[in-house]
């Protein structure tokens, strides 16, 4: 008789590592955010939180790992009131600096200064906490993700390197990034499985410290900003991707280098032709409040033709508005869901088994991080 010793068996060969499929309609998509910025221009801006809760349910939905698609389950009311709230908090805050500006004139640049580091501060517990809610809205195959830790704790962190970063020109801006991911991932859970990020600041610099060099010359010569900037963001997607780590479930990149210089470029084209487009609009405003009111251009403009100057008003705000909607269109197009698409087509996991018997951990998050974002402006997707 042949036996074979326990604990001897044969160990099976790892499984290939699966890719990430994204199915999300192009043109669906762009109609979605098109009837979007048309209601946000009608509502004075308010349905932005169910426009970003559409944009996020289309993207997570037709995002699919292994068969089995992401569901996100955020709603539109948590964000307006996440809004509310944040924004009670931070208008006494702009009152109280501009009464401060009123009453001692002379020290307003001065005070300008810790206005400026208490808005970083809240900006960076924005990030922190919008990505908490974020990640507590998101389910895949039954489980939720969620997040621990301080939102504080990482606004000090970001605080303490942002002024490295300024004190070393840039320099150590890798390290930083690697820091503040490191924070971000080891406070993620899917389940009951604990994230990491493996990442470090040596690698990340390795890959673009030519860039870091270069800058200054980007700067000065404006058609090599787009590809210095696309450059950038692509080596950090990259780098980002192949640090992430969720319990024994690890993720890898091949995003070429030159992979966003067509969408940025497609960005300021759209931008540059939406710019001549409202720049003849005005010109022809102006030529038909001239006929219509009898006075020449110039005067139409000057501070005694007040009550016939008032249609030119209101003609600039339409158009101006209408260039803002358009252009936020086009970014939400090339620079979410075309992005989202380019990056999602380069990804691979590995071990995705080890992410099969996983149970559900962690509670809800407030959307008062998100109302912070948006009351800063430093929201994400």
């Amino acid at each position: 008789m042949q036996w074979t010793p326990i604990g001897s068996e044969p160990v099976p060969p790892p499984l290939p590592p699966t890719g990430v499929d994204f199915t999300g309609d192009r043109s669906e998509f762009r109609k979605m955010v098109t009837k979007g910025a048309m209601l946000e221009l009608v509502t004075f801006g308010f349905y932005r939180f169910w426009l970003v809760t559409d944009i996020r349910r289309h993207l997570w939905t037709h995002t699919a790992v292994d068969g089995d698609a992401a569901e996100y389950t955020g709603r539109a009311k948590e964000l307006l009131i996440g809004f509310l709230f944040a924004l009670a908090i931070l208008v006494p805050i702009y009152l109280a600096y501009f009464l401060v500006g009123i009453e001692f004139e002379r020290w307003q640049g001065f005070a300008s200064t810790p206005l400026f580091i208490s808005f970083y501060a809240f900006g960076q517990f924005a990030i922190f906490r919008a990505r908490r809610y974020r990640l507590t809205r998101t389910v895949w195959r039954g489980v939720r993700f969620w997040m621990d830790g301080s939102g504080w704790a990482y606004s000090f962190r970001a605080m303490a390197w942002g002024l490295l970063v300024f004190l070393t020109l840039g320099l150590a801006l890798p390290w930083r990034a690697a820091a503040l991911e490191r924070y971000k991932m080891r406070h993620t859970h899917y389940g009951d499985l604990r994230g990491d990020f493996e990442g470090n600041g040596w690698t990340f610099f390795k890959r673009g410290w030519w860039l870091w060099l270069l800058s200054p010359i980007a700067v000065l010569i404006f058609p090599l900003a787009p590809f210095f900037y696309a450059e950038f963001k692509a080596r950090e997607w990259r780098w980002w991707l192949d640090g992430i780590r969720i319990g024994g479930v690890s993720l890898s990149s091949e995003l070429p280098h030159n992979a966003f210089y067509g969408l940025y470029w497609k960005v300021i084209g759209w931008w540059m032709l939406l710019s001549m487009i409202f720049g003849a609009y005005i010109g022809g405003a102006i030529m038909l409040v001239s006929q219509l009111s009898g006075l020449s251009a110039e005067q139409v403009f000057e501070p005694g033709n007040g009550a016939k100057g008032i249609p030119m008003v209101v003609a600039t705000v339409i158009g101006y508005f209408a260039a803002a909607l358009a252009i936020n269109i086009v970014m939400r197009v090339y620079l979410q869901r075309d992005l989202w698409a380019k990056v999602l087509e380069t990804v691979e996991v590995h071990n995705i088994a080890a992410a099969a018997d996983v149970r559900g951990s962690g509670e809800l998050a407030s959307a008062l991080g998100e109302g912070f974002a948006d009351g800063l402006d430093v929201a994400g997707f």
